[in-house]
């Protein structure tokens, strides 16, 4: 049976190349009818936070990730170990802090068989091994000095009151070979491994150790991982056959790059997946895009419904060449996937991003959200293309209705504008009911008296109306501000025609 799992550490938001490997392990699952596991890898003592947790579950939420075991969402966790939080699933707890005792057993029973040892080694010792190793153009690693220590130089270190840590014993022959589903057959030559602390002096186990013990207890079949991991699995692998174990099969997906062809970082934009949220991004343009960040079907699909994804996702066209980031790709799709909402759903959306009283200010507001639809990119853009509706404080910019008089034959001074605007005056406060056509009929009809193009009309009253020359029909405009609000913007113009030739 298809079980895997996605363990981040909780010391931060999920960033981008988390929440990659989060969802590919997830489509995965779905595509083999399979489990999907949450497990949380809090051993960093120091930096893991409850926040942290939040931040995590709550992006994984966001995105549509649900997951078949693991801390349920809705838990009232107190501390960074998981405590108080619940969870579901009969391979728990989920919270690696709360799985000590499981890595107490097996931790003794390597170093009972000589396959770990205890290392009296302090961190500056082990630097000034790192920094000897490159002076002397050797693998900057722990040279194994503690390795063959006898019994009584073990008794005499802990007698001075040294602490130690516990080290997997590499082999020191041969090489470990890991066959990895997206990479093929990868060959690590054991001499130059090194032995990893498997165990702090805190007696903590490290991350290293404690995820062979939970993939192996929790019957993971398939560890999906990023390409940064790909170091660790030849020590991981010798741990598992130290301990009798088969070892899950390893897919390690490509490293994930910015524009300029560097690992995605904050100078490229946003990494975490909440400053998406908060950017205007739509949840499923993001699992949309993030589903093509190292993987792609025959036709070169881009949009997906969730369902094709299941259908669709499987490991054998993931790429292992590094993929880029493309932010104009990923504006593209969330335009798509905005165009694609019906005007409630729309409404809905935007509504972290409006005037909290745009509601109450404007009772039209899902007539209003829509006129600009097929223009967004992200949510964030609706107030800002709509801002004029929300206030009658807008700024009118003086220098584009002046390049815009420039080129009318018939606007080249002020005195032509007030005109416009008095006979638009006129017919407005007639006008009944105020509605598209009876305001498109007017208004060409304008054009007509004053024998002016329409362009000549129709621009320079947008300008009136919403302080812009872009932006929705004028027609469609007008009506939903309603003849009131046009009519007294069509008065603020005019007076401020009258200031600006005054001075």
């Amino acid at each position: 049976m298809i079980r895997v799992r996605f363990a981040p550490s909780p010391t931060g938001f999920l960033h981008v190349g988390g929440a990659r490997t989060a969802l590919f392990n997830w489509l995965f699952a779905r595509h083999h009818k399979g489990t999907f596991v949450l497990r949380i890898e809090d051993t960093d003592e120091v930096r893991s936070t409850h926040e942290s947790v939040d931040a995590i579950l709550g992006s994984m939420a966001w995105l549509g990730l649900d997951w078949d075991e693991g801390p349920i969402l809705e838990g009232s966790g107190v501390g960074s170990d998981g405590s108080g939080w619940k969870s579901k699933g009969n391979y728990g707890p989920y919270f690696q802090m709360q799985r000590l005792e499981h890595y107490k057993k097996y931790l003794r029973q390597l170093e009972d068989a000589g396959r770990a040892y205890r290392c009296y080694c302090t961190p500056e010792e082990v630097e000034m091994m790192r920094v000897q190793a490159q002076l002397e153009k050797r693998p900057p690693k722990y040279d194994g000095r503690c390795r063959e220590l006898t019994e009584k130089e073990r008794r005499d270190k802990e007698g001075a009151g040294r602490k130690w840590t516990l080290r997997f014993k590499m082999p020191q022959e041969e090489k470990t070979v890991i066959h990895d589903l997206i990479r093929g057959e990868v060959h690590f030559e054991n001499i130059l491994q090194q032995d990893l602390i498997i165990q702090k002096t805190s007696g903590v186990p490290t991350y290293n150790f404690a995820c062979v013990v939970d993939d192996h207890q929790m019957e993971i079949s398939h560890v999906i991982r990023a390409e940064e991991h790909l170091s660790n699995t030849p020590a991981q692998v010798c741990m598992y056959a130290a301990l009798g174990w088969t070892p899950p099969q390893f897919a390690h997906l490509s490293m994930i790059l910015g524009a300029d062809g560097t690992k995605l970082s904050k100078r490229h934009g946003a990494t975490s997946v909440l400053e998406y949220k908060n950017q205007g991004y739509l949840p499923q343009a993001m699992r949309n895009y993030l589903a093509l960040l190292g993987w792609a079907t025959e036709t070169s699909q881009d949009i997906f419904e969730v369902q094709e994804l299941f259908d669709k996702f499987d490991l054998d066209r993931c790429q292992k060449n590094p993929a880029t980031f493309d932010f104009a790709k990923l504006d593209w799709m969330n335009g798509m996937y905005i165009r694609k909402l019906s005007q409630a759903d729309l409404v809905e959306a935007s509504k972290p991003f409006l005037p909290k009283d745009a509601a109450q200010q404007t009772p039209n507001l899902s007539e209003l959200v829509v006129l600009e639809q097929e223009k967004y990119r992200v949510l964030s853009d609706v107030p800002k293309m709509l801002d004029f509706f929300f206030t009658e404080e807008f700024v009118y910019h003086w220098d584009d209705l002046n390049g815009l008089m420039v080129k009318s034959p018939h606007l080249k001074t002020h005195e032509a504008l007030e005109r416009l605007i008095e006979f638009t005056e006129s017919k407005f406060f007639k006008l009944e009911p105020f509605v598209e056509t009876q305001i498109e009929a007017a208004l060409r009809e304008i054009a007509k008296d004053l024998g002016w193009k329409t362009a000549e009309v129709f621009h320079p009253l947008r300008f009136a109306v919403s302080g812009r020359l872009q932006g929705p029909s004028l027609f469609h405009m007008a009506a939903a501000l309603g003849k009131g609000r046009v009519v007294l913007r069509l008065a603020r113009l005019k007076k401020s025609i009258k200031e600006s030739a005054a001075k």
